[in-house]
């Protein structure tokens, strides 16, 4: 009894979790207006829209560089920040894993908004550049890239590193042949976890970005609150390709992953 209970409350958090996602996908096929609204039949008029409107393939393409580019400064800054931090006393360390704390649990508009003062009113940067936009989203990914890889570290044989080092490597090789391929799994995690982040973000883009870029996040809000009923319905379109890729993402590098493990076996 207990292990059906378990199943059936299982199933129903899945349910919640997932089955409003499947309805926007389902309605994402059809002609209709709104979501629960009438519908004359399947059709792929959303998806046609998504690409032929060059206002919608500017913001996915802007929002892609973005979150890759931001995600790739967030990996390399927090991979050499956990490794520093790994091998640091415990003083050192403390503080920094401390500080590293802060970010992850401080609300993103705090963040957004302090970013704001720091670079555009106390710095004077220009906002119409993507210069606190792209550090704010650094800011914002940076500490969850390095909680994904200090674990890989505290997995690590601490006396590989030494090693290296006995056997004639430089510091530099033996961090980049040594410990860094031991971090991969890591790193990839935390990169694709930061290139989610950044896609995601609204209170932070919404302070720093420039006035003429949006991010999928700011203009599927901007759109909601008008009145283009195609732009709309083309966003499911844009909802339900992005939940794709993401599924498709995680089964493949969970697929990875396992075949890694049979490997090392």
């Amino acid at each position: 009894m207990k292990k059906a209970w378990r199943i059936c409350w299982l199933a129903l958090v899945l349910l919640f979790i997932y089955v409003p996602v499947l309805i926007l996908a389902a309605f994402s096929f059809t002609d209709a207006n709104m979501v629960g609204g009438a519908v004359s039949g399947f059709s792929f008029d959303n998806y046609i829209n998504l690409f032929k409107n060059s206002e919608l393939r500017a913001m996915i393409f802007g929002t892609v560089a973005l979150a890759l580019v931001s995600a790739a400064i967030a990996t390399v800054l927090a991979t050499l920040g956990a490794i520093g931090s790994f091998y640091s006393k415990k003083l050192p360390k403390t503080l920094l894993n401390s500080a590293n704390q802060i970010p992850v649990v401080n609300a993103d508009i705090v963040t957004g908004f302090s970013i704001c003062i720091l670079l555009i009113v106390i710095m004077r940067v220009d906002k119409d550049t993507f210069i606190p936009l792209g550090l704010g989203h650094v800011v914002l990914s940076a500490p969850f890239v390095y909680l994904s890889i200090l674990p890989k570290l505290k997995q690590m044989d601490n006396s590989l590193y030494e090693a290296a080092l006995d056997l004639g490597a430089t510091p530099a090789q033996a961090l980049f042949k040594v410990v860094i391929p031991q971090l991969i799994p890591g790193i990839l995690s935390g990169f694709m976890l930061a290139v989610t982040l950044s896609l995601d973000d609204y209170f932070v883009t919404t302070y720093t970005k420039p006035s003429t870029f949006d991010t999928i996040s700011t203009y599927v809000v901007n759109a909601t609150k008008g009145s283009q009923t195609e732009v709309k319905t083309a966003l499911w379109a844009l909802s339900t390709l992005i939940f794709l890729i993401v599924v498709v993402t995680v089964v493949v590098m969970n697929v990875l992953a396992g075949r890694r493990k049979e490997d090392s076996k």
